[in-house]
C-alpha cells in the first residue's frame, strides 16, 4: 500500500514543510528500530524516551519522511520534514487516513470507565456473533476477527495498530467492533480520528493515579472521549455512578442512560443473586444470566442498552443474555469435591475488589469462611494499595497478601504497603506470603469443608512480571492444582 505523504497527514495540524510532500510512502513507523526503506517515520515524545532523538536512525533505515514536533538542525536531503504540533495526534489521524478510515466502514463501539470494560466489550462481542454478525473485539484480554484469537498486549493498541486490525476487520467482513477505551489511550491519542457509532461509560473510581496524578485529571480525560463522539453515535452511561451525567455534559451524541436505582432508560431490579448467577427484572421482562453479582447486573444492562441502541430487538437482546458466559478472570469458578469453593477474579482496584468481595457476602452463608488471596501491582499507582487490602481485611475471614506483578519493585516493600490500611482489629486476620503460588497453596491448607477462596488481582493474566521478565503463571491453574492435590 503506497500513498503519498500530503495524503497520509491529511487533516493533521502541520506547521512547516521541508521537501516533497508528493513523495510516495509504503508503511508508518513510530519506532526507529522497525523503520524499513520507503517509509514514514514519527517522532513521537514518550513516557519513557523521545522519538526526535532517533530520527537521524530511523533515516539510516530508510525513512524518506519524517513527522516532528521540532525540525532537527541538520537536514538531509531527499527527505521529507513535516513539523506537527502533537506528533501523537497527528500519527492517530495519518493512521486513519493510511489505512482508508476502517472505522468509519463498520459499527465501532467503545467502552470506557475504571472497571467492567472487559466484560461489557467481550460479552458485546459474545452477544453479536451468536446473532449471526461477524464482529472484532479489541480487549484486555484478546484481540479477535470473528472467532480467530489475536494477542493482545495493552488496553487499547497503539493508533497504527489499531488501524491496522480495524482494516483487518473491514477486509473480513465485520459488521461491529468493540473496543475497551482507557484512559492511558484517550490521552495519547490513540483512539483519535476515529469514527465511534457509540461509547459506554461503565464507572469511574480510584485508579492510575500514579499516572494522571489526580483523580480529577483521570476523570476530566475519560470525559474527553465523549466530547469527541460525534453527532450520529449514542453515548451510553451508568446513572447511578455520580460521574455519569458530567461524562455526556458536552457530548454531541445521543445520550442513553442505564441505572439499577434511578428511571432511566435501562433499568434494572435484582430478583436473585447466587454464585451459578443472577435473575434479573429488565424494563420489566425476567432473564436469567450466568452472571453473578450487583456489579455484573450493570454489566448486563450497558450491554443490554448498547445492543438495542445498535439495532438488536428485545426478544434477541434478552434471549442473548441469557446465553452470554463471564470473560475470562472474572470470577471464574472452581467447586472441590470437599465443598470448597474457589473464586479467581481480575479485580486490581479498591472498588473492583470491594465489588466482588460484596458479591461473595452477599450470596454466602456465614457460617463458612473466605479466604483471600491479594496483592498490588508494583510500579502503579500506591496509594490504592492500603485501601485495598482494609476491604479485603474487612470482608475475609483470612487475607493473604502476596506478590501479584511486582515488576521492578520489592515485593515485601509493596506488601508493606498494604498492610498499612489493615485496621488494628484485623492484625490476626493477615499473613504475608511473598510467593504468589505459595499463598495460594496456604489458602487451599487453611480451607477447611465449605470455605469460599478467592485469589484476586490477576484473573486472566498467564503471567507474573518480575524484574522485567514475564514468569508463567496462571492463578486459576494453581488453584486448581492445590485443590487436586488436597485429600478431600
Amino acid at each position: 500500500m503506497k500513498k503519498s505523504v500530503s495524503d497520509i497527514i491529511y487533516k493533521c495540524p502541520v506547521r512547516d514543510v521541508a521537501g516533497d510532500t508528493s513523495t510516495n510512502v509504503d508503511a508508518l513507523f513510530f519506532d526507529s528500530r522497525e523503520v524499513a526503506p520507503g517509509s514514514l517515520f514519527f517522532a513521537v515524545k514518550g513516557q519513557l524516551s523521545d522519538g526526535h532523538l532517533f530520527i537521524n536512525q530511523a533515516i539510516e533505515n530508510g525513512a524518506v519522511a519524517v513527522i516532528c514536533e521540532k525540525m532537527p538542525n541538520q537536514l538531509h536531503q531527499n527527505v521529507t520534514y513535516i513539523r506537527v504540533e502533537n506528533a501523537a495526534y497527528s500519527l492517530a489521524l495519518a493512521a486513519a487516513n493510511f489505512y482508508e478510515h476502517p472505522s468509519q466502514k463498520l459499527k465501532l463501539v467503545g467502552v470506557t470507565g475504571t472497571n467492567g470494560k472487559t466484560t461489557i466489550a467481550t460479552l458485546l462481542h459474545q452477544l453479536f456473533t451468536d446473532n449471526g454478525f461477524k464482529v472484532g473485539l479489541l480487549s484486555t484480554i484478546e484481540n479477535k476477527i470473528g472467532q480467530n484469537i489475536l494477542s493482545a498486549s495493552h488496553t487499547t493498541p497503539d493508533s497504527l495498530s489499531l488501524n491496522k486490525l480495524l482494516s483487518e476487520m473491514v477486509s473480513q467482513g465485520c459488521d461491529y467492533a468493540f473496543i475497551e477505551v482507557s484512559s492511558h489511550a484517550i490521552d495519547q491519542f490513540r483512539v483519535a480520528g476515529l469514527r465511534f457509532a457509540g461509547g459506554i461509560f461503565s464507572n469511574l473510581t480510584h485508579d492510575h493515579l500514579d499516572y494522571h496524578g489526580s483523580f480529577q485529571a483521570y476523570r476530566d480525560t475519560k470525559k474527553s472521549f465523549f466530547d469527541w463522539l460525534p453527532a450520529t453515535a449514542f453515548a451510553l452511561i451508568n446513572l447511578d455512578d455520580k460521574n455519569g451525567r458530567f461524562m455526556v455534559q458536552n457530548t454531541k451524541a445521543k445520550i442513553c442512560t442505564y441505572s439499577l436505582q434511578y428511571e432511566s432508560d435501562y433499568r434494572a431490579k435484582v430478583l436473585e443473586n447466587t454464585f451459578e448467577g443472577l435473575l434479573l427484572l429488565v424494563n420489566g421482562e425476567e432473564v436469567s444470566t450466568r452472571l453473578a453479582g450487583a456489579f455484573n447486573a450493570y454489566n448486563l444492562l450497558a450491554i443490554y442498552g448498547a445492543a438495542r441502541q445498535l439495532g438488536l430487538s428485545e426478544i434477541e437482546t434478552l434471549e442473548g443474555l441469557s446465553m452470554l458466559r463471564s470473560a475470562s478472570g472474572r470470577f471464574d469458578l472452581v467447586y472441590h469435591p470437599s465443598g470448597i469453593t474457589g473464586i479467581v477474579d481480575y479485580a486490581h482496584t479498591p472498588d473492583a475488589l470491594l465489588n466482588v468481595l460484596k458479591t461473595i457476602d452477599q450470596v454466602r452463608t456465614h457460617n463458612e469462611r473466605l479466604i483471600t488471596v491479594a496483592g498490588a501491582g508494583g510500579d502503579r499507582d500506591t496509594s490504592k494499595r492500603p485501601e485495598m487490602a482494609r476491604i479485603a481485611a474487612t470482608y475475609s475471614n483470612k487475607l493473604l497478601l502476596t506478590s501479584d506483578n511486582p515488576r521492578t519493585e520489592a515485593p515485601e516493600k509493596i506488601i508493606a504497603d498494604m498492610r498499612k490500611g489493615v485496621e488494628p482489629a484485623h492484625f490476626n486476620r493477615v499473613l504475608a506470603i511473598t510467593d504468589r503460588k505459595e499463598a495460594i497453596r496456604t489458602a487451599v491448607a487453611l480451607a477447611n469443608k465449605g470455605d469460599i477462596i478467592l485469589v484476586a488481582g490477576k484473573g486472566h493474566e498467564k503471567y507474573q512480571e518480575i524484574n522485567k521478565v514475564k514468569y508463567p503463571f496462571d492463578d486459576l491453574e494453581v488453584l486448581k492444582e492445590a485443590l487436586n492435590q488436597r485429600l478431600v
